[in-house]
């Protein structure tokens, strides 16, 4: 008798810390993993919310960027942490809807290991050159390609993104052969255009916008079915000839998936609230991204969905990783 009124007792205990921890959420620092490199969309998010965060919160919430196979490594860090909320994912379109079937083989389990709890935007791509090169639209450049098949380069923030399916869809609508070159992020990818490394990069819009508008990019067609507010002079695919093409990407944080409800709930309250302030949406919307509001349950089944979608994308096009 004595031993399973011990039992209870302890099971007892161990529901009060539980809720005790969740209520005192965050204790100490958060590190949130970016799985690309500095300088590209996720990167930029990222900061926006650990910058927030930590204001809210009073704890430091630190931007990890942990660059490489296509958003892999850093998601795989995320999906094997400890699920106590203090290690997060800026998950993307790419990394995590994307790869599940783009890899034939992943080291974590993507719907089984990470929950995505919060949305924090979607944003169009855009295909950009640098302002040396001599195209001046997405017809020069398929053009170009027709007349030097395997010639035509592109870059993107690795294999898998969904900036890398963008690139795939041009080639399969129009019936070229651009040459792939992916990247450990959008950020090295910039640098290498604008050093006349590749000729072409699919970019998400945040760190295209600020080059396109000093003059040192040309945007030739945003991705989406209409044309972006911050760049209302770049054509959309559409208008440039490419039929049929709307492709965006979407961000959002990621925690383990055991990860306590009230933690979650937590979490995802903080976004939303952000999102909502005025400051946040200039900032996204400065630079063509559009907040994105959906409740944790909301955000996990969108999060299934996607990864269902990209499967029967990947399976129509045989579009490998490895």
């Amino acid at each position: 008798m004595k031993k399973r009124l011990s039992i209870a007792a302890a099971l007892v205990l161990v529901a009060l810390n539980g809720g005790a921890g969740a209520a005192e959420y965050p204790a100490r620092p958060i590190r949130m993993v970016v799985p690309y490199a500095p300088g590209g969309a996720s990167d930029f998010f990222a900061r926006i919310m650990a910058e927030r965060f930590t204001a809210a919160w009073g704890q430091q919430v630190i931007v990890d960027n942990r660059a490489g196979a296509g958003g892999n490594i850093g998601s795989d860090i995320v999906a094997k942490a400890n699920p106590d909320g203090y290690t997060m994912l800026l998950g993307t379109s790419g990394s995590n809807a994307v790869n599940p079937s783009l890899y034939a083989k992943l080291p974590y389990d993507a719907k089984r290991d990470l929950a995505l709890i919060a949305m924090v935007a979607s944003t169009a791509n855009i295909l950009v050159v640098r302002t040396q090169h001599p195209a001046k639209s997405v017809q020069d450049i398929i053009r170009m390609a027709k007349a030097n098949p395997g010639k035509v380069t592109y870059g993107s923030s690795g294999v898998g993104s969904v900036l890398h399916l963008s690139g795939e869809l041009l080639n399969t609508v129009v019936g070229i052969k651009m040459v792939h070159v992916p990247y450990k992020g959008t950020g090295p990818s910039m640098i290498d255009l604008l050093a006349g490394s590749i000729d072409t990069v699919f970019s998400n819009l945040p760190p295209a916008v600020p080059f396109v508008n000093e003059g040192r990019m040309r945007g030739l067609a945003i991705t989406t079915a209409a044309r972006s507010p911050v760049l209302p002079n770049v054509p959309t695919m559409i208008e440039s000839g490419v039929p049929n093409y709307d492709v965006a990407s979407w961000f959002g944080v990621m925690v383990p998936a055991k990860t306590p409800a009230a933690i979650v709930e937590k979490v995802n309250r903080e976004v939303q609230r952000i999102l909502k302030t005025p400051k946040t949406q200039e900032q996204l919307k400065s630079q063509g991204a559009d907040p994105m509001f959906k409740s944790a349950r909301e955000a996990n089944a969108f999060f299934h969905e996607e990864i269902a979608k990209w499967a029967k994308v990947i399976k129509a096009s045989g579009a490998k990783a490895d």
